[in-house]
């Protein structure tokens, strides 16, 4: 059985802990390594290590921490097939969506390239009698990233880009179920010249998330995931004086408003609610047709592009709609939502508890599913799903679909579709939701724009990538420089204005 460890100093080294985790193929359910766990131990010298290498990587100029991104970004085209293959053996995604997952972190990088000027001060000078003013970004030193099992590649590379381009060292605790891809793009950055130390991999559970948030040398954390532990990790992380962005859960709206193009509402629909098996904190869950003959158009539209889709193994080819599931415990939580939507009164139009493919009997698949005429109270409506499961409610006008949006704790994106400009301003001006589509289903920004959800989808004050990035993994020294022209005698004891 194949033994997957941490990347430690510039090299893979094995854990010694004695603890391992199961990593599956969750096409077949078969395991297929084990990745160790790390002590706290581990840890807490890993970190030691990447403080020790920050001191040279942020005396680095940022022009030469810039060149490292250059070359990172060559080798992850040329790596590009490399990477999407190992990461759908682990998580089960098609081929397509996981060279998309490497895409859009790669595209982060691309933006990081630009550092030097995303680094620059400002200055004043004459602010009074021979003085001079200017501020500075200069990096924390060592952070950390906890990122999720569902983009294995692109959330380490959001979080790791700034940060280290910004000259901090970083240490990622990325999922233990699939932990081959953060391992891979560790050793692009070597190769793309990164010193060693700088970027420390520690694979790990809930100790070693816990011993870094208590470890006093690591001054931020990054994390994405679910609610609950995105309020855990803020809260502890905060109190112990660290800097923290955290990014939960998410129930996405989509508003589909009478004016609507319907036949692009539908395709909007399949390809952001089962794309990825739902698996991805800015699916659509919910569809709000607006009125009862939009509702049964959208119903009537939804139907059959459902029954083509297409589920099975990302070995089954590019023609493939989704696949799996991550674990057997993320189906069967499914699969109990779908029941559970069905037993609170929910119209059941697609049921995909039953599917069922040959030679994959064991895979972790759930087929398309779509409710119709789901309540606010129903679980269906309340929990994120995290799975290939649209649920749709019925609203009668405008305000009360704005208001099912607003309304919800989760508060990550949303989108409408419309054909009319005053419909779409006042729904982007008034809704309470951090990231918005009008007439895109999936509004997530591109890099040189920053990522983040509202209310209970988002915990600190500054987004993902873009321009927060950098503020998030920099502080801000502001220096105060006086050169007098001539000898001056005396002190001044009171606080003296300026002339």
């Amino acid at each position: 059985m194949k033994e997957i460890g941490h990347w430690i100093n510039g090299k893979h080294v094995a854990g010694t802990s004695g603890k391992f985790a199961d990593v599956y193929n969750p096409a077949t359910g078969e395991i297929t390594a084990k990745v160790a766990l790390a002590t706290q131990a581990e840890l807490d010298s890993a970190v030691a290590d990447a403080a020790a290498a920050q001191i040279a990587w942020g005396a680095t100029n940022p022009q030469r921490r810039a060149r490292v991104m250059m070359k990172f970004v060559d080798l992850l085209n040329r790596d590009m097939d490399k990477l999407a293959e190992a990461l759908s053996h682990e998580h089960g995604k098609t081929i397509p969506d996981a060279k998309g997952d490497v895409q859009r972190g790669l595209e982060v990088i691309e933006y990081c390239i630009g550092a030097p000027q995303m680094l620059k001060g400002d200055f004043t000078d004459a602010a009074g009698p021979g003085i001079d003013m200017y501020s500075m970004r200069q990096p924390l030193g060592v952070v950390a990233g906890i990122t999720p099992f569902n983009f294995p590649a692109m959330i380490p590379m959001w979080k790791m880009g700034p940060a280290l381009s910004s000259g901090n060292a970083f240490i990622l605790k990325p999922s233990e179920r699939d932990p081959s891809v953060p391992l891979m793009l560790a050793e692009l950055m070597q190769e793309a010249g990164l010193p060693d130390g700088v970027l420390q991999v520690i694979n790990g559970d809930k100790l070693s998330v816990d011993s870094i948030l208590d470890n006093e040398t690591i001054q931020a954390v990054g994390f994405v995931g679910s609610t609950p532990i995105a309020q855990y990790i803020y809260g502890r992380a905060a109190a112990n004086g660290k800097r923290v962005q955290c990014f939960g859960g998410a129930k996405n709206h989509m508003i589909i408003m009478p004016d609507a193009d319907m036949n692009l509402a539908a395709d909007a629909l399949i390809g952001a609610g089962y794309g990825a098996a739902g698996e991805r904190c800015m699916a659509i869950s919910v569809a709000v047709p607006v009125g009862e003959e939009t509702a049964d158009r959208l119903i009537e539209a939804l139907k059959p592009r459902i029954d083509k889709l297409k589920v099975g193994p990302y070995t089954a080819g590019d023609d493939v709609d989704y696949g799996p599931v991550v674990t057997a415990a993320a189906k069967e939580r499914i699969l109990g939502l779908i029941t559970s939507g069905e037993e609170q009164g929910a119209t059941l139009i697609a049921d995909g508890r039953d599917f069922s493919l040959q030679g994959y009997e064991d895979g972790f698949f759930v087929g398309p599913t779509l409710f119709d005429n789901v309540t606010k109270e129903m679980d269906i409506y309340t929990q994120e799903i995290f799975g290939p499961v649209l649920c749709t409610v019925r609203a009668q006008n405008y305000e009360e679909a704005l208001g099912l949006a607003m309304d919800h704790e989760y508060g990550n994106g949303t989108a409408i579709f419309t054909r009319d400009g005053d419909t779409a301003r006042d729904f982007a001006a008034r809704i309470n939701i951090g990231m918005v589509g009008i007439n895109v289903p999936i509004p997530v920004p591109l890099a040189y724009h920053t990522f983040g959800g509202w209310k209970k989808s988002g915990f600190g004050d500054l987004n993902q990538h873009g321009p927060d990035g950098f503020r998030f993994y920099t502080r801000t020294k502001t220096v105060t420089s006086r050169w007098p022209s001539g000898i001056k005698e005396g002190a001044s004891l009171n606080f003296k204005q300026m002339d």
